[in-house]
């Protein structure tokens, strides 16, 4: 068995697959995913940039419970004003198959009025999954990218954000995360988008490489492989598939349209049926003209100024194209162009087009 997976592989490594694309680049493992680990903390020794005590009860609380559970206990109704310290939210991200005793990045950030985190220290942190389990421990000093200065006068200058910080390799794993990659006859690749034809193409491929039966397609999105119950040769197996190129299918034909910024994405698969379109811009312009009245010669009356404003509404540019049936995205863009159209009046053809029925793509507007 592993010594037909290999030459497959070499195989597929002298292969032409410059028209495809690998099944790692259009579909990824079922089950094998990163897991969101989030947790609560304090970070201590900043430089008087630290929470206002006052206004963040909580900081003080935390620090109390911390000084508890040291055997430290404040007197009654002693409110430490405290500058050095910040109550901070701490998360990371745990990857597939993360071992025990291995490290991870993990991002601080202020949730009091801390100025800055600069030079802070983050205490121990246990960071909890979903699950409310503890999976990995934070500590470490702060990497902050921002800057936040101020003078006596009041004036001050921020740079980026100096509220939230970093610690790489701050966290260590104290728990793995089961993975179903190991269980059952079959290993699952979902797409990362979905396409009836793609997931069949995929799982062709993945017949003709490695033989027939071996996958079949479920839906637009999974396909299902049979895979060795070995986990050494589970992995080559799913190493080999990974591997094998498959000429994705095309994307169904679309306009996308975003509102607020104005740029339009026309697919090449978009198709117009015959229509003419007709753009141009309506101008108004006004005009200011005197008149002046001469009263009759010896006579009591006076010179009047009496200003008069004409008014000419029209259209310039009022021009007219024919767009020919079945014409690809390389026309329209030449049509659109020799009007002079700006985005918004694109915009305004393509909806007016679909509108009457001789747009053939989906119309979406973001």
């Amino acid at each position: 068995m592993m010594r037909k997976l290999l030459a497959v592989l070499v195989l597929l490594a002298f292969a032409n697959t410059a028209w495809a694309e690998r099944i790692k680049d259009l579909a990824h493992l079922a089950g094998v995913r990163d897991n969101q680990l989030v947790g609560y903390g304090l970070v201590v020794g900043l430089d008087g940039s630290g929470d206002q005590t006052s206004q963040t009860p909580f900081t003080v609380q935390s620090l109390k419970n911390m000084l508890q559970q040291f055997g430290i206990t404040l007197p009654p109704g002693t409110n430490p004003q405290l500058k050095n310290v910040a109550a901070v939210a701490v998360h990371a991200s745990l990857p597939a198959f993360a071992k025990v005793g291995q490290t991870i990045d993990v991002t601080v950030s202020s949730i009091g009025n801390a100025k800055s985190l600069r030079g802070g220290t983050l205490l121990m942190v246990p960071l909890k999954g979903a699950d409310g389990r503890v999976y990995a421990i934070a500590q470490g000093d702060l990497l902050v990218s921002g800057l936040n200065a101020s003078g006596s006068d009041g004036s001050s200058i921020t740079v980026n954000v100096p509220s939230v910080g970093s610690i790489p390799n701050g966290a260590t794993v104290e728990r793995t995360v089961q993975n179903p990659f190991h269980d059952g006859d079959y290993i699952t690749f979902n797409l990362n988008r979905s396409d009836f034809t793609t997931a069949n193409r995929l799982a062709e491929a993945i017949n003709e490489t490695v033989g027939s039966g071996i996958a079949q397609p479920v839906d637009s999105v999974s396909i299902r492989v049979s895979a060795p119950h070995d986990p050494a040769q589970r992995v080559a197996f799913a190493s080999l598939v990974e591997n094998i190129a498959v000429e994705p299918g095309e994307s169904a034909a679309r306009v996308i349209v975003n509102s607020r910024t104005g740029t339009v994405v026309i697919g090449a698969k978009v198709k117009i049926l015959p229509a003419a379109v007709s753009h141009g811009s309506l101008v108004v312009t006004i005009t200011e003209d005197t008149q002046v009245s001469q009263p009759g010669a010896f006579s009591s009356g006076r010179t009047a100024v009496t200003p008069q404003s004409d008014i000419d509404v029209g259209v310039a540019g009022n021009r007219m194209f024919l767009l020919d049936s079945g014409i690809t995205l390389q026309e329209v863009v030449d049509a659109v162009n020799r009007v002079g159209a700006t985005p918004g009046d694109l915009v305004a053809i393509l909806q007016a087009l679909k509108q009457a029925g001789a747009l053939r793509a989906e119309l979406m507007v973001i």
